[in-house]
């Protein structure tokens, strides 16, 4: 009850940032209204809506996310994604079925016979249980580097964005999970926002995008996707 009256307040605070009103990019509109608010029926969304109940138990985001991150690699194209903080893994489903071409590398402190279940059938989806940060600091060791990174279910976020962040490019999008999580995680997304190092930052409450073509001006934009 306490998360619904929460999310009911900052729809309220968000109203005027619904559908774009306000925003004059055409590029930052596009995204918006094309990405984040599109409505169409995905192939892949019936099938991965059953699936979600096999690890419900697990950490996850609303459904409505996870369509919306389907969206964003259907648009990015990317190549390589780094999911830090596994979760229940539907998250990684949702994000492969948009690019199957994409190599995911998915990485969490204790493994899960559920989630390995549901990732299983992906043969581009490497799932990994460890010392988060070692295994991330191998793989970019073997010279390969993330084009999407989604900094999830973990509680060492700040860690792995300092990690990752020096690897950044214009083309590199960042997804950084619950950034209203606890006083402490809104302070350092309010960080991230500032950063130097950041260009165009997207807040939709559940997720914030970050981008990092500085050849944009650095703006940051709060969406009402509650």
């Amino acid at each position: 009850m306490g998360d619904i009256i929460l999310r009911g307040w900052n729809w309220c605070k968000r109203i005027r940032h619904r559908r774009g009103y306000g925003v004059h990019s055409p590029s930052d509109f596009f995204f918006i209204t094309n990405v984040v608010y599109e409505q169409r029926p995905f192939y892949a969304y019936s099938s991965l809506h059953h699936l979600r109940r096999v690890v419900a138990f697990l950490p996850h985001y609303r459904e409505k996310v996870d369509k919306f991150l389907f969206r964003l690699v259907n648009f990015l194209q990317p190549s390589v994604l780094f999911e830090i903080g596994t979760g229940s893994g539907i998250s990684a489903r949702y994000m492969t079925e948009a690019r199957n071409e994409m190599s995911v590398y998915t990485f969490t402190d204790t493994g899960q016979d559920a989630v390995r279940r549901i990732l299983a059938s992906k043969s581009s989806v490497v799932y990994t249980e460890g010392n988060v940060l070692e295994e991330v600091r191998k793989l970019i060791e073997k010279g390969i580097v993330p084009d999407l990174v989604h900094i999830a279910h973990t509680p060492d976020y700040a860690k792995v964005f300092e990690a990752l962040v020096p690897l950044a490019d214009e083309e590199t999008c960042f997804i950084i999970g619950k950034p209203y999580l606890n006083s402490e995680k809104k302070r350092w997304w309010k960080d991230v926002i500032e950063d130097s190092r950041t260009g165009v930052t997207f807040d939709l409450y559940d997720v914030g995008i970050v981008f990092f073509d500085k050849n944009r001006i650095k703006e940051h934009r709060v969406v009402n996707f509650l």
